[in-house]
């Protein structure tokens, strides 16, 4: 099948038969896994995948590839071997309903990586672990630490839930058509515990974004109407601080600090 990758979708199709080994170790299937793998394309992860489990899920949404793998995975050589195709956005999926210690994969359409990783977030108590290919530079968002230019809000929402092991730096020439930018392979295993709970997550996620909103202001002006001079204080953070400088326990602090006192407020 000669297919023409679709703008609109952000397919690059991964060709180089080295980095697929290097990801395949890197996921180290087990026969009985319950995988589901997003956006497979034309296969480059998906049939050295077939090869070493029972069942595969795949989530697809260009119609034009399911046609295809429908096809290709008829055929005799796929003959031991289940593939269950879900022609769905893997946005609106429900990674939910395909079972418990899932697996999840995929090289994500760079478009649309962020609201993916969120919404896998919202199905996170289903899931052992994700290996994704991304955006070297988002990569790098979610690995990174406190007071470097690459922490943001997405590193803090992210790292609230996951450990996350940046692996590999992909070349743009390993795919077809090659991206303008390099990619990345990562790691993402939920916490098991959390080291730090947020009793009111809605209001971490509001205070995390509020922070993030004017990265260049100082925190006394971005939480303003959230957390007041006392309440800097009492956490013992300095409010001439930005949102850069904060760890994951302190904005979870901030949270929970926040969060006591409302109920405190609106106690009877």
């Amino acid at each position: 099948m000669k297919h023409i990758a679709k703008k609109r979708f952000g397919q690059n199709f991964l060709t180089d038969q080295g980095v697929i080994a290097s990801l395949v170790a890197a996921i180290s299937p087990k026969v009985d896994d319950l995988l589901v793998e997003i956006g497979p394309g034309l296969g480059a992860l998906t049939k050295p995948l077939l090869q070493r489990l029972n069942l595969l899920h795949v989530v697809e949404v260009d119609r034009d590839i399911i046609a295809w793998m429908e096809s290709e995975y008829s055929k005799p050589a796929y003959a031991k071997t289940s593939i269950n195709i879900h022609n769905a956005d893997a946005l609106k999926f429900d990674f939910s309903s395909l079972g418990e210690n899932l697996r999840v994969t995929g090289n994500l359409p760079y478009n649309i990586s962020t609201p993916i990783l969120f919404h896998l977030l919202d199905n996170v108590a289903h899931i052992c672990d994700m290996h994704f290919m991304l955006q070297k530079e988002v990569v790098e968002r979610m690995v990174a630490d406190p007071s470097t230019p690459a922490y943001g809000r997405l590193s803090v929402m992210l790292q609230y839930r996951l450990q996350m092991t940046y692996l590999i730096t992909v070349p743009p020439e390993a795919f077809k058509p090659a991206p303008k930018v390099e990619s990345a392979f990562v790691r993402c295993v939920p916490h098991t515990v959390l080291p730090y709970v947020a009793n009111d997550e809605a209001l971490f996620a509001k205070i995390v974004t509020a922070a993030f909103g004017q990265r260049r202001k100082t925190l006394r002006n971005t939480l303003k109407g959230l957390l007041d001079d006392d309440g800097f204080t009492a956490l013992n953070i300095h409010s001439q601080l930005r949102a850069e400088n904060l760890a994951v326990s302190d904005f979870v602090a901030i949270a929970n600090y926040v969060a006591d006192i409302t109920a405190r407020d609106i106690a009877p």
